[in-house]
């Protein structure tokens, strides 16, 4: 195979301090960034046209975000302990989780019209309804340190703890399941939904691991 020619920009974002973290595609033409370190939400037109929206207060740490159902983008403060939505022209509301220290970190639209969102420090998964409406689903393990989460085409969500070395599965009336992964202390953080249906899992000790949704031996 020879070798590929790509094109790579890089567009400056309020300094080398202010942390772009999570990303993803809006739907308006546009990237959308969160700036964990600045406290602000960031839009990045096609063109390299730059905007952001500072974060009140500026400190909650904004983590990973998504497009929403409702046409918005959502976002976790992992500081703030705060659910945010802003929308394409750059309003923003918040919404404080019920859990006074709960970090959540990763979201994700769900299979119900309902945002989904893990708490990192609460070991608990969060869903938020697009009026704002919050209920937390406390995990059997306490220690779990739940990371990231992603809706699959059975109708749940399944997640990723960190802490625990598992992946979780959570219906939309608060079930859980949750899933040993084989190699011991292999931190799993990101996971999504695979071309094959399947369940695909970043591990930070360096490893993919795939996991299908009828996989059930290793069940907790």
């Amino acid at each position: 195979m020879g070798e590929q020619t790509v094109s790579i920009v890089e567009y400056p974002v309020h300094g080398r301090g202010s942390g772009p973290y999570g990303i993803t595609a809006g739907p308006d033409q546009a990237v959308w960034f969160t700036e964990v370190h600045h406290g602000r939400v960031g839009r990045l037109g096609l063109g390299g046209e730059l905007t952001s929206f500072p974060l009140d207060p500026p400190s909650g740490r904004p983590s990973l975000l998504t497009t929403g159902p409702d046409g918005a983008l959502w976002f976790t403060e992992s500081r703030g302990h705060r659910i945010g939505r802003i929308t394409t022209d750059g309003s923003i509301t918040t919404f404080t989780t019920p859990s006074a220290e709960a970090g959540p970190f990763g979201i994700a639209p769900g299979p119900d019209g309902a945002l989904w969102f893990t708490e990192l420090n609460a070991d608990k998964i969060g869903r938020v309804t697009v009026d704002g409406t919050i209920t937390e689903f406390p995990l059997p393990d306490r220690a779990a340190r739940t990371h990231a989460i992603t809706a699959t085409p059975d109708g749940n969500c399944w997640f990723t703890e960190w802490g625990a070395n598992r992946v979780g599965r959570i219906s939309p009336d608060g079930a859980v399941e949750t899933y040993r992964l084989p190699t011991p202390a292999s931190e799993p953080h990101g996971i999504t939904v695979g071309p094959d249906g399947a369940l695909w899992v970043a591990l930070e000790i360096g490893s993919i691991a795939r996991l299908a949704p009828t996989d059930q031996s290793d069940q907790r």
